[in-house]
């Protein structure tokens, strides 16, 4: 994710020649859906789909006041391939984040705090050997300064099926550079922490080139690599989920 979760701030300011001596309007609260559509469903370099196109979209309520809730969802396929390896049958074809935190500005630097749930509809993950229920919850903060944010995310359950993982963490730093014409450039570092599994901790790097195309589409690019493309751990049913690759997507917001 970055932040797997697609956050949207919008702020609504209204002006006026014939207001122009009154205080600025207030920002409003506002609701963005958005839908779209990827040729790989990546989360912190690792991939969710086993390289197949994944179908994606989300709802963000924005409060004036800085509170934001918000859900989006996506189809996944890994929690099925984690079954398949172990020769067992395992279920959850969707991921859906629900999310809610309070955004503020202090000194040139803007705050976000929150809450995610990864929710594996219906998954039975722990079913699986060496497995526990899909199901984990973070909470996170960043700060923006400039172009760059830095996040730091912590999980007080265990991370995405992995036994005994409560207390890892993910820190990862990345920048919005706007190019012009549409197009902007977002470079991300990022490293996980699983805690009491050092072999599944990693380090994940990307590039992603973003274009508006207007009315509400966007197109992305991203590169993405991870530390351990080569690591035996993330080759799942025959498939590396950690090797580098390429990602196009595709998202309209309304």
């Amino acid at each position: 994710m970055q932040l797997k979760s697609k956050l949207l701030l919008a702020l609504l300011a209204t002006s006026s020649a014939a207001f122009a001596q009154t205080a600025p309007a207030e920002p409003e609260s506002a609701i963005a859906y958005n839908v779209g559509v990827a040729s790989e469903y990546r989360y912190r370099g690792i991939a969710q789909t086993k390289g197949d196109p994944a179908l994606q979209g989300g709802v963000d309520y924005t409060g004036s006041n800085g509170f934001y809730l918000g859900t989006w969802a996506s189809t996944i396929k890994w929690i099925k391939e984690d079954g398949a390896s172990a020769h067992t049958s395992a279920k959850g074809p969707v991921e859906l984040d629900l999310y809610g935190g309070y955004k503020f500005e202090a000194a040139d630097v803007a705050y976000d705090f929150g809450y995610l749930r990864y929710q594996y509809v219906e998954n039975n993950l722990a079913n699986v050997s060496g497995f526990v229920n899909a199901n984990t919850d973070e909470v996170y903060g960043a700060a923006t300064y400039g172009p760059a944010t830095l996040k730091y995310s912590y999980a007080f359950s265990n991370l995405f099926g992995t036994p005994n993982s409560k207390g890892s963490s993910y820190l990862d730093l990345s920048a919005t550079f706007d190019l012009g014409e549409g197009f902007s450039l977002v470079p991300h570092a990022g490293h996980q922490k699983v805690a009491n599994n050092s072999g599944y901790s990693y380090t994940d790097v990307s590039l992603t080139l973003n274009k508006d195309l207007g009315d509400g589409l966007s197109a992305s690019l991203s590169a993405i690599a991870t530390s351990v493309k080569d690591n035996a751990n993330f080759t799942v049913n025959g498939f590396n989920t950690a090797k580098s690759t390429a990602v196009v997507g595709l998202k309209y917001t309304f």
